[in-house]
C-alpha cells in the first residue's frame, strides 16, 4: 500500500492526559493475569504474550536501559520515540492488505453508479471476483481502485464510511472483525512502552485517513501519532460550510524511503525504537539504527501457519527478503511468531 505523511499537530495536556490514562488502561488490560511466581515473590511480567527468549529479554533490556536515570543508555522521555509499522506488524495484513479489501467492498458498493464498471478494468476482474486478473494490473490497477473508492468526498463523509466499514468488515479466515485480528503480543509491547515514558506512533504504508478513525480504541494510539499516505486534499465551501475534499490524485506515499522522510517531517525526531515486519519498512530501520545512543530495531517474521500465516521472500503482501538479510547481519531482533508468541491474538469478547 503507498505511505503518506500528514502534519501532526503537538499534543496538548488535555491529549496528554487522554493518552495517559488510555496507556494505563490498556496495561491494566493485557496485564492482567501476568502475575507470577518467581523466587518466592510475585513478579508483573508486562508482556505476558511473549515466551521467554531472546526477543523478549531485547526489549525488556533496552527498556531498561533507556529509562534508567544514571545509566550510560538513558534517554530523556521526549525524546523516547517508538515507531510501528501496521499492516504485518500490528494486525494481519494476508490474504491481502485490509484496507484493499475495503476499496474492493467499496467498488461492489458503488458498480451500480457505474455500469461502465462491468467492463472496464480494474473493475471488471473485482466484480466478478478475478483477484489474479486485478493483480495483473500492478501498481496501475491498486492506484485506479484507490483514486475511485477514496476520493471525491469530503474528509468526514470518508471517515463515517471507513467507520461503518472497519465496524462490520471481516477477516475471511478468522471470521474475526479486522479490529480483532491484531496482535496481543504487540499490544502489550506497545502497553509496555507508553508505561515506560515512550511515544508510539504508526508509520504505514497505508492511508492515514483510513487509518485515523479506529487506531486510538484498537491501539492506543491517537489520530495526531498516525503517519501514512495520503491523497492531495483541497479547502472548499459546500453550502456555506467549509470542507476538505479528497481528490483523485496521489499526494504521498509513505512506504519504503518515504517513512523516514515523514518521520523527519512530522515527529522531527530520530526513533529510538522501530518495528516493522517487510522489506516496506527496512529504511525506517536503517534510520532509527543509524542515530546515536541506543537504539532498537525489530522485525516480525510470520512463520505461523497454523496460527495465523507463514510467509516472508515470496509473499505479494508483506514481502521479507532484503530487511530479514540486513537484519541477520546487523544483528537486529527478529520476532519469531510460532517461537517468540504463545499467543496470537486477543480474546474475543464475550
Amino acid at each position: 500500500m503507498g505511505d503518506l505523511q500528514i502534519g501532526i499537530a503537538p499534543a496538548s495536556k488535555h491529549r496528554d492526559a487522554i493518552g495517559l490514562l488510555c496507556a494505563i488502561c490498556l496495561a491494566a488490560v493485557v496485564l492482567s493475569g501476568s502475575v507470577r511466581a518467581a523466587a518466592g515473590q510475585a513478579t508483573l511480567n508486562p508482556m505476558p504474550s511473549w515466551n521467554d527468549g531472546a526477543a523478549a529479554a531485547a526489549i525488556t533490556t533496552f527498556v531498561s536501559e533507556v529509562v534508567g536515570q544514571g545509566r550510560p543508555g538513558f534517554v530523556p522521555r521526549e525524546a523516547r520515540i517508538a515507531v510501528f509499522d501496521n499492516d504485518g506488524t500490528l494486525w494481519t495484513e494476508q490474504p491481502m492488505y485490509v484496507q484493499l479489501a475495503f476499496a474492493l467492498d467499496r467498488v461492489r458498493a458503488l458498480a451500480p453508479q457505474h455500469p461502465q464498471w462491468r467492463s472496464e478494468e480494474p473493475f471488471k476482474s473485482v466484480l466478478v471476483g478475478n483477484l489474479k486478473g486485478l493483480a495483473a494490473g500492478g501498481e496501475k490497477a491498486a492506484a485506479q481502485l484507490v483514486m475511485a473508492t477514496h476520493a471525491g468526498m469530503s474528509t468526514a463523509q470518508f471517515e463515517r464510511i471507513v467507520r461503518d466499514w472497519i465496524a462490520s468488515a471481516r477477516q475471511p479466515r478468522f471470521k474475526r472483525l479486522y479490529t480483532q485480528c491484531v496482535y496481543q503480543p504487540m499490544l502489550e509491547l506497545l502497553a509496555y512502552l507508553r508505561a515506560n515514558g515512550f511515544t508510539t506512533y504508526i508509520v504505514s504504508g497505508g492511508g492515514v485517513e483510513f487509518m485515523r478513525p479506529w487506531t486510538f480504541p484498537t491501539y492506543g494510539i491517537p489520530p495526531e501519532q498516525v503517519i501514512g499516505s495520503t491523497i492531495e486534499t483541497r479547502f472548499e465551501m459546500a453550502g456555506g460550510q467549509p470542507i476538505l475534499m479528497r481528490l483523485a490524485a496521489l499526494d504521498f506515499v509513505d512506504d519504503g524511503p518515504g517513512k523516514p522522510v515523514a518521520i523527519n517531517r512530522v515527529i522531527g525526531l530520530r526513533p529510538i525504537l522501530a518495528f516493522g515486519n517487510s522489506d516496506g519498512d527496512l529504511e525506517m530501520l536503517q534510520w532509527t539504527a543509524a542515530g546515536p545512543g541506543p537504539h532498537f530495531m525489530g522485525l516480525i517474521h510470520h512463520d505461523d501457519a497454523v496460527r495465523e500465516y507463514a510467509y516472508d521472500r515470496d509473499s505479494q503482501f508483506g514481502r521479507l527478503d532484503q530487511a530479514l538479510r540486513v537484519a541477520d547481519a546487523k544483528g537486529w531482533t527478529v520476532v519469531s511468531m510460532k517461537k517468540d508468541w504463545n499467543t496470537i491474538f486477543p480474546p474475543l469478547p464475550h
